[in-house]
């Protein structure tokens, strides 16, 4: 037995303690009455007050057996947290149960009973023989699709819920190292002490949520209590079942874990790059890319041949990959994608018309280019609530023209309508004399151009009132659209499902980062309206603009430099070496 297992069990036996002594105070009022009676009717506690006194003490200890027996109810009842996960099934992936099953004979340790997948770079044992988590797992799913294992039976070994990422970026041999300790950890969770210990916490962690409750309040007082009271020996018993599986599994290819653990860490960077810049996007137009996994393979691969410490790990992918131990990685992948949709940003737990899948090859034009577009019209219908002209060209030399205000409900007012002067974003007096006149310069700059921002962002200058103002209506337009429609445009909500994220990837952006953004994305309009650039996809940068089939990374500092300072000549030569016309209108749908 090694050596830390027993530093556990005693650990376990601590916290069972605990739960001993708070049982013990719940009785102690019951014993005391039965007592009263006892020498009561034997006549040995004659005359007044005891008559009195046993009365009491007993109205307090059926009180006290009341309230306790509901809270312990409530503790053995309650629902422990469920992580949402895609399970697997043997007949989905008869190999991984394999390599797993031989591991755990190989460290003399029972298997798992089932194996599951988590969108994420993490593994861990998760016990799931609480008849909660059995109901559990069809509600927090929700019907995604994927393929579904077995549920644990009460007393069943633990559920290895593996990262996904792992399974795509890693070799089998890595893979097998990686998940060694984790699987000789359901050898100490066998221990009917450590088990009962931790099932008396996770009851305690899932009464304090009840106890949020209308009506239960009084439930979360006494289950923190016992937490406190039990956290040291909850977190040392859970430290010496770590250090008992760590050291069970070190005669399974301890060398090669020492490199696998290398592929975690860089497996971690590249997942967070592809999710807060190539997927992140993609959700926040309700379209989720329907293979994160195989695309965390292309971003870490990019990530090996920009970054020198990574260096040499793409000679691995020769080798057999891990996700060839599932039967239809594919279908398995987009279960997961979809799952990492919901976790991350708040997404449906299903797919629907404004909550659809997008593949990698579609993506620079299904999402890129419609982002980019999205962004422009938002970018000049704030120009046009605040009556910016749109008829006759700006320059840095002299102001815009005053314009009456435009009326919400007026057709100059929505992005992409036809106004008057048959431009879109026409807006009041000034733009239809402009209009009116036979001046050829007045008829080539109407409609949303991108003359059009540099001057009203040249004229009253980044650091003024107003670029602030620009700033603020977008950042309230997108409040007011987030507030309409929900993380996904409101599937999740008209199907019930829960919208919130559970694990939000960014903080709100500022109105400065808003409106750089949104003039980023009207100059690549101009540019692939123009100059015939195209919409493109960076494994770990997300969406780029290419020309001529090269990405252009120098349009970010001269965008800052406009919004900031209020200076256009930067972006202005980037354009004109492009040959992006300024004064022609931009296609916004």
């Amino acid at each position: 037995m090694e050596a830390n297992v027993p530093s556990a069990r005693s650990r376990a036996l601590a916290v069972l303690r605990v739960r001993s002594r708070a049982s013990a105070v719940g009785l102690l009022p019951a014993a005391l009455a039965v007592v009263l009676v006892a020498a009561r009717a034997t006549g040995r506690l004659a005359g007044d007050p005891w008559p009195t006194v046993t009365l009491v003490v007993c109205v307090v200890a059926v009180l006290v057996l009341l309230v306790g027996g509901a809270f312990a109810a409530v503790v053995l009842r309650a629902s422990p947290a469920v992580t949402p996960t895609v399970p697997l099934s043997e007949a989905a992936a008869p190999d991984l149960y394999r390599l797993v099953r031989d591991l755990a004979d190989r460290m003399d340790v029972p298997p798992p009973s089932a194996i599951a997948l988590t969108p994420d770079c993490d593994s861990w044992l998760e016990d799931r023989s609480h008849a909660a988590h059995r109901r559990g797992a069809a509600r927090v799913l929700g019907g995604a699709p994927g393929p579904v294992g077995p549920e644990s039976e009460p007393g069943a070994a633990p559920v290895l819920v593996i990262g996904s990422p792992f399974l795509w970026w890693m070799r089998v041999a890595e893979l097998r190292a990686v998940l060694a300790p984790v699987v000789a950890g359901t050898g100490p969770s066998a221990h009917p002490d450590i088990a009962d210990a931790r099932g008396f916490v996770r009851g305690l962690d899932a009464a304090v949520d009840v106890g949020g409750r209308r009506g239960l309040g009084w439930i979360a007082a006494p289950a923190r209590l016992l937490l406190r009271l039990c956290r040291t020996d909850a977190a040392e018993m859970e430290r010496g079942v770590a250090a008992a599986a760590s050291e069970r599994a070190q005669g399974v290819d301890y060398g090669l874990r020492i490199v696998a653990q290398e592929q975690v860490g860089l497996a971690y960077a590249g997942w967070d790059r592809l999710l807060t810049r190539v997927a992140l996007p993609a959700w926040r137009m309700g379209r989720w890319p329907a293979h994160l996994d195989a695309g965390v393979v292309s971003a870490l691969t990019e990530l090996s041949r920009r970054d020198r410490l990574a260096e040499g790990f793409t000679s691995r992918l020769g080798e057999r990959p891990a996700c060839d131990l599932l039967e239809q990685p594919g279908l398995i992948d987009e279960a997961t994608s979809l799952l990492a949709a919901r976790l991350f940003h708040g997404g449906p737990a299903e797919a629907g018309p404004d909550w659809s899948p997008v593949d990698w090859a579609a993506y620079p034009e299904e999402v890129v280019d419609r982002k980019w577009r999205t962004e422009a019209a938002r970018l000049h219908a704030a120009l046009d609530a605040l009556a910016v002209p749109a008829g006759r060209p700006a320059s840095p030399s002299a102001p815009a023209s005053p314009a009456a205000p435009v009326s919400p409900a007026s057709p100059a007012a929505r992005p992409g309508s036809q106004g008057p002067s048959g431009a879109a974003g026409a807006a009041g007096p000034a733009t239809l004399a402009a209009a009116d006149s036979p001046s050829p310069t007045a008829d080539a700059f109407a409609g949303p151009t991108l003359e059009r921002v540099l001057g009203y962002l040249t004229d009253g200058g980044g650091e003024g009132a107003a670029g602030e103002a620009l700033a603020g209506r977008i950042t309230g337009e997108l409040a007011r659209e987030e507030r309409a429609a929900g993380p996904a445009a409101g599937a999740g909500k008209a199907r019930g499902a829960d919208t919130l994220p559970l694990f939000p990837l960014q903080p709100p952006r500022s109105g400065r980062d808003l409106l750089a953004d949104h003039v980023t994305a009207m100059v690549c309009c101009a540019a692939v309206d123009s100059a015939g650039a195209t919409p493109g996809l960076d494994w770990l940068d997300g969406p780029v603009l290419l020309v001529g089939g090269d990405r252009r990374s120098d349009l970010a500092p001269r965008v800052l430099c406009l919004v900031e300072d209020g200076n256009p000549e930067p972006l202005r030569d980037w354009l004109s070496a492009l040959g992006v016309r300024t004064e022609k209108p931009v296609r916004l749908v």
